[in-house]
């Protein structure tokens, strides 16, 4: 499916039955990157596609001796994972998020659950990571009261999740961004497990997160270029997000 400069390839014979979409592209702490990579491992779900555009950096993934796109596409017909092992370059936002969501209404997505981080000064004090949420219309609210997670009261958010939930709320799509807390500058695979133990709300993974918080260090340090490249990207999505900023976060 090509949407303008960004073309999504699915695999031949991939079917749907009005999946929930889990996204998880780098962001601070990298909390839905290692969250969905970690899923997408425990569940060995199918690689479904891929994601290309010359928007993006000119970059390859090596993985167990096999070259593949670092935008992939897993799941079944039920589960929807999207996960990227590179930063998302600012001028790639809009153009992105426009391909996917109109791709997740053509698959007849029933909710689009993206996976952030909540980025706290005190996390070394945080034992446990809690997990906030914002939906995007009527709908996704009461799923998520349902689910008894705890709104994010107050606040913004900002950068690809800010348009997803955008694009999503224009195409009547369900919507909702789980916000774990986190360190701002290094790579939370804590704040990832408190995602997944809230993922499993919607999904029933029946995933155990104990090996994900015993390989913390191993993953800080195979995330620390991906963090440093999303750190990079991160002030110029702020250039254009600051104009628009409600007064009272500004």
């Amino acid at each position: 499916m090509e949407n303008g400069p960004v073309t999504i390839v699915e695999e031949e014979g991939v079917t749907h039955k009005s999946p929930i979409v889990i996204e998880g592209l780098p962001d601070v702490g990298l909390v839905g990157t290692i969250a969905a990579s970690y899923i997408v491992d425990k569940m060995d779900y199918a690689k479904l596609g891929y994601i290309e555009s010359e928007l993006f950096p000119p970059v390859m993934v090596i993985h167990e001796g096999k070259l593949i796109s670092p935008f992939r596409i897993y799941g079944n017909e039920d589960v929807v994972v999207v996960l990227s092992e590179i930063a998302i370059p600012p001028d790639a936002v809009y153009p992105l998020t426009t391909a996917l969501t109109d791709w997740f209404s053509s698959i007849g997505a029933r909710l689009v659950i993206s996976v952030s981080g909540l980025p706290m000064k005190n996390r070394i004090d945080i034992e446990k990571p809690e997990v906030f949420a914002i939906g995007n219309n009527d709908a996704a609210m009461k799923k998520l009261a349902a689910k008894q997670i705890e709104l994010l009261q107050e606040g913004f958010i900002a950068g690809t999740y800010a348009v997803m939930l955008r694009q999503c709320m224009k195409r009547g799509l369900s919507a909702v961004s789980l916000l774990a807390q986190c360190f701002p500058v290094y790579p939370d695979p804590g704040a990832a497990a408190s995602a997944i133990e809230v993922l499993d709300r919607f999904i029933n993974l029946g995933i155990d997160v104990g090996e994900l918080m015993g390989r913390e260090e191993e993953i800080k340090l195979k995330a620390r270029d991906l963090m440093r490249e999303t750190a990079l990207s991160a002030p110029e999505m702020q250039k254009g997000v600051e104009q628009d900023m409600p007064i009272m976060y500004r």
